[in-house]
């Protein structure tokens, strides 16, 4: 796999964050600078006004209180800056692709220490690109900060014959329109960058053709394998239906292409149920069994075929073949009965009635 399927990374965009946060800081200072300056400036102020009792405070508590007080003021008067620049930090991942935390990547790997990896990625593709990218970036905003700072000289030298009360906000707002006009350079790129990284990213998704047949294997398994476990399967789910032959109370047989065993509890069955069934040489397994059993054995060819082409194992028979059944069942009950008395056997069912369409037929040959 490649590595970015590998430590899971989303794409990612270093001009689209750069963008966002720079724009992000320049609008908030655009529309909150002049609040936040008073503020600062209030706290200036106030840092240089303490009193003469303060100064020669000997316990330090004062001034300690003092500077607290200081800092938290400015802090408090940054914070919706740093918020609002963390907010644009964590858009852009989300933008791209939804945000993701790998603690696995901040590992120690040796690999990366090593010079030869390093100078192997310098001049690999994406390199290259990351260095055309960052001539590209400089040329553009150096450019830019050029030609605006050159279109504005002439109002920048204005600043030094103003007051210094009209010259300050004047010159932050000349510095915000500069610097709004060089982040819009950097929306340019971020234009371009984030189709790239995009396609860089499915890119690297994409599997080889070796990696795609050895997914198929390792999702599929060996053919071989496979074919085995279905053998070991079917052996094992015969083993079973075979040991459910010596409980059934009647094996109805074609006598020797079909053989269905039925179990039938008056109790706990509501219909009688299929608990063996098998054709050619399992049937004559199942025949065997039954024989050694004392299970009893019916020849009822029509109703066998019915039996095992429409019945599953260890469900009950289709409504259409109770009739039939009850027949057979009710020839069981009177076979027991007669033998615990040691009378002669009943004569078995004749032509029992199986609905046109239940019987597939004679196989070929029978």
């Amino acid at each position: 796999m490649q590595q970015a399927r590998e430590e899971g990374q989303v794409p990612q965009s270093r001009e689209l964050s750069t963008f966002l946060v720079t724009m992000t800081g320049v609008l908030f200072l655009w529309l909150l600078g002049g609040w936040m300056g008073e503020r600062l400036l209030g706290l200036l102020r106030r840092a240089f006004a303490f009193d003469r009792a303060m100064a020669f405070d000997q316990t330090t508590m004062g001034m300690a209180n003092f500077l607290q007080d200081l800092f938290g003021g400015a802090l408090l008067t940054l914070m919706p800056l740093f918020l609002a620049l963390m907010l644009a930090a964590v858009a852009s991942p989300l933008a791209l692709g939804g945000f993701l935390f790998a603690p696995k990547v901040l590992g120690l790997r040796f690999g990366r220490l090593n010079p030869l990896q390093g100078i192997k990625r310098m001049f690999s593709l994406h390199g290259l690109a990351e260095m055309l990218k960052a001539i590209l970036k400089a040329s553009l905003i150096g450019g830019v900060g050029a030609l605006v700072l050159w279109r504005n000289r002439d109002h920048l030298l204005d600043f030094l014959r103003e007051p210094l009360a009209l010259a300050i906000p004047d010159f932050a707002g000349t510095v915000i329109w500069i610097a709004l006009l060089i982040v819009s350079s950097l929306g340019l790129l971020a234009l371009f960058d984030v189709p790239f990284q995009l396609w860089q990213y499915h890119k690297n998704l994409r599997m080889t053709k070796e990696e795609v047949k050895r997914e198929n294997k390792e999702q599929e398994g060996d053919p071989q394998v496979k074919g085995r476990i279905r053998a070991m399967q079917r052996e094992l789910a015969r083993h079973r239906m075979m040991a459910e032959v010596p409980k059934a109370d009647v094996v109805v047989t074609n006598p020797t292409h079909f053989a269905v065993a039925l179990r039938y509890d008056v109790e706990s069955m509501a219909a009688p149920i299929v608990v063996a069934k098998g054709r050619g040489e399992l049937a004559l397994k199942i025949r065997d069994l039954a024989r050694d059993n004392g299970v009893a054995l019916l020849e009822a060819p029509p109703l066998a075929r019915a039996l095992y082409a429409h019945c599953e194992l260890q469900q009950a028979i289709p409504a259409a073949l109770f009739t039939a059944v009850a027949e057979v069942m009710a020839y069981v009950y009177q076979l027991g009965e007669a033998m615990a008395a040691g009378k002669l056997p009943p004569a078995p069912p004749d032509h029992l009635p199986v609905p046109e369409g239940f019987d597939p037929g004679p196989p070929p040959g029978e």
